[in-house]
């Protein structure tokens, strides 16, 4: 005899069957497809705010290097605003009347050099934008409601989005010298906030390829053979490796400069890293990101059009961070520069696809 059911709401689960159809009807012993594999868009969603760089030179605190040629206008524009030096501005007005302009080596005499070791930049970071590619779902099901899905997509270039801008908070105490003999009571206090880059200026300031799959263990309301929308959840862990990353040209060239200012105090031509005058060094940029492994958690639903194909859509959520990490080295002088920053992503995953059971 043939049945006719109606579509009923139980607990906000429908539950449809067709008399016509074995894989649709109330009858136990149905069965289950083990394996099942969808195809659909994968939209990430990072909510993680940027954190500070922190940066750190070759240049330890109380570093006394040689000044080196350098001249009038620059030592007068880094003194320490803090302090009162206004007679000693008038004689160095007066020295560059006298000699041009440029104090030479021979009377700049050194300085001890200090805030270049290590600090922190409040207001910058690195915020990775939103990425769209195609994912692949698949799913092995050791009962009609317990599965473990593996969860990937094709690997997509995320933009990382630069925040604020980063300064070098230099000072120093100067030392003129007459006939190699140090001047220490024309002690120069030189003060400045050095302009290194501005990460917003010229684009997203990195890009990163991004490989993070994910593995789930996931219970499937309803019954197979029975509901054809079964909603489900999942637990699981998210593992983050990045590759193919690469600098905005334009901040690379800031770096560069920045690389040359250090090495000019490290071969005793601080004067000349006050003027960004090139050293004879070669800064090299170089950019690593570390991989990671995040929490996971899913909702979604299935909805059957028939035993073989389906429907499916999920939301999923990954507290999601890692640490990058920007170098400037020369082969001569080693590291210059050492500067690393946390990413938060903590992305928001939608996926909205169609399967196949088998």
């Amino acid at each position: 005899m043939k049945k006719t059911l109606c579509c009923l709401a139980i607990s906000s689960l429908p539950i449809v069957s067709y008399a016509n159809s074995p894989y649709f009807s109330l009858q136990d012993g149905d069965g289950f497809k083990r394996f099942s594999v969808s195809v659909g868009a994968l939209h990430v969603m990072p909510q993680g705010k940027a954190q500070p760089f922190q940066v750190g030179t070759a240049v330890k605190n109380g570093e006394v290097a040689n000044n080196g040629a350098i001249k009038v206008d620059t030592v007068i524009n880094n003194l320490n605003g803090d302090v009162d030096q206004t007679l000693l501005a008038n004689a160095l007005k007066a020295i560059g009347t006298l000699s041009g302009g440029n104090l030479s080596a021979g009377l700049s005499g050194t300085s001890a050099i200090n805030g270049l070791e290590g600090w922190s930049n409040p207001g910058t970071g690195l915020e990775a934008d939103d990425v769209t590619t195609l994912g692949i779902m698949s799913n092995y099901f050791f009962t009609d409601n317990v599965s473990f899905e593996v969860k990937a997509g094709i690997p997509p270039k995320v933009d990382l989005q630069g925040k604020g801008k980063i300064y070098a908070p230099f000072s120093a105490i100067a030392t003129p010298q007459l006939a190699n003999l140090p001047l220490e009571f024309m002690n120069i206090d030189l003060k400045n906030n050095i302009f290194i880059t501005d990460l917003e200026a010229h684009g997203p300031a990195a890009s990163a390829r991004a490989w993070t799959p994910a593995f789930e263990f996931q219970y499937h309301f309803g019954k197979t053979g029975v509901n054809k929308f079964r909603p489900y959840v999942g637990v699981g862990l998210m593992y983050a490796y990045f590759n193919e990353l690469e600098i905005n040209p334009r901040t690379e060239q800031d770096l560069i400069a920045a690389g040359h200012m250090i090495a000019n105090i490290k071969e005793g031509k601080a004067g000349a890293s006050l003027e960004g005058t090139p050293s004879a060094a070669n800064p090299k940029v170089e950019l690593d990101a570390t991989d990671a492994f995040a929490p996971v958690a899913t909702v979604g639903f299935t909805y059957d059009f028939n035993e073989k194909w389906f429907a499916v859509g999920s939301v999923s959520y990954a507290h999601l961070k890692n640490e990058t990490t920007i170098t400037v080295t020369d082969a001569k002088h080693g590291e210059l520069i050492h500067s690393k920053a946390d990413i938060e992503v903590n992305p928001i995953i939608v996926y909205a696809g169609f399967g196949m059971r088998f």
